[in-house]
């Protein structure tokens, strides 16, 4: 019996394959095919896995980039009285519930820090928001940073041409993200500053512990807030210039703190401890901008800012006899006057009060 070997004759290929090929030899292939796919598999099942692992990875490295970027603030010449420890101890009572704190007091009597000493006793990383006229809810969230496009030309086939673009887009995650998504505390100062309406994407954080983030698409739209998030924010009474009423939604679902100016004992070891100077001074300083507190409107009353200020010039002043106490704490109180004629009054008051003080 003569066995006749077929060999195929013609060139021409459809798809990759011979038009004319045996049977045993499209079986053969059939079974290659079948084996490669078992190995394929295999590997698409390898290739998730390595995957998974490598995003959360990168997301655990992400993390720990953000909170290197991010540190605890440190409140430096930071006085415990048990006036201070009350308030501390309603502040951590409060965020310890769940609940956001709003701490309200007029300028220079030390909200920030307060709210930096209270952030502090967490050990979690920090992020800040500095609201005003111009935040939006872009500034708060996050946005896309730049879009990259991709073009695709596919030759596979010599005879057929396939193109196609691709967008990428690049998202940032603003302080407000970072804080919900990693469990981070949050300070937002002078919050009162920023419009109402890019501050209402934080009604479902504060109830819901839900973060919308209104510019992205399906899941990735919706962010659940962390266990160990918290949120600390710091205003000016409704009276003070360039300051919103935030809406009563927003209000209802924190807790508000007001504050005033320490009390003198206070604020003078607050003065004393930042400038080092002596007590004899100190205590003329902090008395004449206390006395000064009596005469001017809430929105022009000197803070203890203002004391710490007034406190370091005299300590530089090194006796300069022509310069005194009374001109220092003109030149500092001066920048809350909008004319010849407020400034003029202000030296006054100031005149009138270091007299009373001598």
């Amino acid at each position: 019996m003569i066995k006749i070997r077929y060999v195929a004759t013609h060139p021409r290929t459809v798809r990759g394959a011979s038009v004319h090929q045996p049977k045993i030899e499209k079986v053969k292939k059939q079974m290659s095919r079948q084996r490669d796919n078992l190995d394929l598999r295999d590997l698409r099942r390898d290739v998730k896995i390595s995957r998974a692992s490598h995003l959360n990875y990168d997301l655990d490295q992400e993390r720990k980039k953000v909170e290197a970027a991010y540190l605890i603030p440190e409140v430096d010449y930071f006085v415990e009285t048990s006036e201070i420890k009350k308030m501390m101890f309603r502040i951590k009572l409060w965020l310890d519930s769940g609940y956001p704190v709003h701490i309200v007091g007029p300028t220079g009597c030390g909200k920030s820090s307060l709210a930096m000493y209270a952030a502090k006793k967490y050990g979690r990383p920090v992020v800040w928001i500095n609201g005003d006229d111009s935040i939006t809810t872009t500034d708060l969230v996050g946005g896309y940073s730049q879009v990259e496009t991709e073009t695709l030309r596919d030759k596979y086939v010599h005879n057929v041409f396939k193109s196609r673009d691709i967008l990428k887009a690049d998202w940032v995650d603003n302080p407000l993200t970072l804080a919900c998504k990693y469990g981070y505390t949050l300070i937002y100062n002078e919050f009162s500053r920023t419009k109402p309406a890019a501050n209402n994407v934080l009604l479902s954080v504060f109830e819901e512990g839900i973060l919308e983030l209104p510019t992205k698409f399906g899941e990735e739209r919706y962010v659940k807030v962390h266990p160990e998030f918290k949120a600390i924010l710091t205003s000016n009474p409704i009276e003070y210039a360039g300051v919103y009423r935030p809406q009563d939604a927003l209000l209802d679902r924190m807790v508000g703190i007001y504050m005033g100016y320490y009390s003198f004992d206070v604020e003078l070891e607050i003065v004393k401890r930042h400038t080092g100077g002596s007590i004899e001074e100190t205590t003329k300083v902090v008395s004449l901008v206390r006395s000064l507190r009596e005469k001017i409107p809430d929105a022009q009353k000197p803070g203890t800012r203002a004391c710490i200020m007034i406190a370091q010039g005299l300590k530089n002043l090194n006796g300069h006899g022509e310069i005194g106490l009374d001109d220092l704490c003109t030149d500092v109180l001066g920048t809350k006057t909008s004319n010849l004629a407020e400034l003029e009054n202000m030296r006054r008051l100031v005149g009138e009060s270091f007299a009373e003080l001598s």
